[in-house]
């Protein structure tokens, strides 16, 4: 056996080097640095190759993780990109959102082995990056076009997953959204430290050269009617995820100064886009700010508003921490940066004086097994206490939004809003229309980005198959 299969004993785990805290705390740029070509080598070296590979099992879309490690290994880079783009249409952007923690690299060898997992999300970022860098695009040159025209409508990450697909089975693709940029939540949603918004431009420019047709500032069902897509296209894909945020119905909750945590941070994110002072419900200098709830976009509104010159941020969960839903290195970012964690701790109301909020009633919780398959929380009696706040914001997640047409065309709903597609009958991610696919969170409910990756790669893939049995339209004659 290569002695090569053993330099995780001398190679410790390494990450890029970030940016201090000191320092990333003032702005909104990315806080991991890159890797050297060399330092890239030397990580994904420590890969043992185990023959099983957990990490691959433990990856949603199933990336060919130890394969390409080993073509960074030897400096092979470009294949190593292409092979990413097999399984994975956004690997770049996987590479900074995934909790990687909970994925492949929880499930590495080396991890279960206390020495350290592979370093896999910080190597995928730093391929692509370094691969586009230098030039490197997806090779079309094989590609046959189909004569089949699909829309897809959200370019979130399924609709942009899905578009990648199409286009490389040679299926022409137009991609509607209502907002000026493409990502959906990858820019509008995600803040920049975590996910700059150069790399979705970048990807945007990728898939503009794959012949992907961008028709942005467009909201399907309001400026183009749906039935125009069914008209106009063989197929249509829905990707228009979850934005409707979920309401604890908390007493108090019209207060002054409760701000739900997607429209907080939309609106900190268009302020950057456009280089514009904060609107007065970011302007949180001197202020105490209380974020409820123990999810990634939890950790999003704390991060920012530390950004925002909070005085203190106090995330509240009601859960302890190894319950939180979120990425445990996202939790470890907020407590580098001053967040308080108060866990145990359900919000019962939110107490104001003169219409503005000044408090937090909490009650503390103990855990326990209610025959659900996760430990829930009960209150503890008498163990009330108010937290102070002069701003918070609630982060209890979000729920699809399905459009208004999905019931006059057959589309079904589960009891949540999440749009029901495969089953008996029906090729994987369609709807009950037959020329109608969906995937993302519009059909999972609010889930990592990857899974959404997953969806529309998998949707797509389904197109393609249906439109395989139809006769491609004639070309036009001018």
């Amino acid at each position: 056996m290569s002695d090569k299969l053993f330099q995780f004993l001398e190679v410790p785990r390494r990450t890029p080097r970030s940016v201090p805290v000191a320092i990333r705390v003032l702005g909104y740029g990315e806080i991991a640095g890159d890797f050297t070509a060399a330092e890239g080598a030397t990580q994904a070296g420590r890969c043992i190759d185990c023959g099983n590979p957990y990490c691959e099992h433990a990856c949603p879309v199933h990336n060919y993780i130890p394969n390409w490690l080993k073509l960074v290994q030897e400096n092979r880079l470009f294949e190593a990109a292409a092979l990413m783009h097999e399984t994975n249409p956004l690997p770049e952007i996987c590479g900074r959102v995934c909790p990687q923690d909970r994925l492949c690299e929880g499930a590495c060898t080396l991890e279960q082995g206390n020495f350290g997992a592979v370093t896999i999300g910080s190597i995928e970022r730093w391929v692509v990056d370094e691969a586009f860098r230098q030039g490197w695009r997806p090779d079309l040159s094989a590609v046959r076009e189909s004569g089949h025209r699909v829309a897809v409508v959200g370019a979130g990450p399924a609709g942009l997953a899905c578009a990648d697909r199409l286009r490389r089975a040679g299926i022409a693709v137009d991609v509607y959204d209502r907002q000026r940029e493409i990502g959906g939540l990858l820019t509008f949603g995600i803040p920049a430290f975590k996910l700059d918004k150069q790399v979705v431009r970048t990807r945007r420019a990728v898939l503009e050269g794959m012949g992907v047709v961008f028709r942005l500032g467009v909201e399907v069902g309001r400026d183009l009617p749906f039935d125009a897509l069914l008209e106009g296209y063989d197929a249509v894909f829905v990707g228009t995820g979850a934005y409707t945020y979920v309401d604890g119905r908390l007493p108090g909750r019209e207060l002054d100064g409760v701000h739900d945590a997607l429209p907080f941070l939309i609106a900190n994110i268009e302020r950057l886009l456009d280089d514009a002072p904060p609107p007065p419900m970011l302007d949180l200098k001197g202020k105490h700010v209380v974020v409820l709830g123990g999810g990634d976009t939890g950790m999003d509104c704390n991060r920012t508003a530390i950004r925002l010159g909070a005085a203190t941020v106090t995330c509240v969960y009601r859960r302890d921490e190894a319950s939180m839903p979120g990425s445990a290195r996202e939790v470890g970012y907020s407590r580098e940066e001053g967040v308080q964690f108060l866990f145990n701790r359900q919000p019962l109301a939110l107490l104001g004086k003169d219409g503005r909020i000044g408090a937090v009633r909490v009650v503390a919780t103990e855990l326990h097994d209610d025959g659900s398959g996760r430990l829930a929380p009960r209150n503890v009696p008498g163990s009330e206490e108010e937290i102070p706040a002069d701003v918070v914001i609630q982060a209890f997640g979000f729920r699809p939004s399905p459009p208004a047409w999905c019931a006059r065309l057959g589309i079904e709903l589960d009891a949540s809003g999440r749009i029901r597609v495969g089953g008996a009958g029906r090729l994987p991610f369609q709807t009950g229309h037959p020329r109608v696919f969906a995937g993302g969170d519009d059909v999972r409910g609010a889930d990592l980005v990857v899974r959404a990756v997953h969806d529309g790669r998998e949707a797509a893939a389904s197109i393609a198959r249906m439109l395989q049995r139809i006769e491609a339209p004639a070309p036009a004659h001018a």
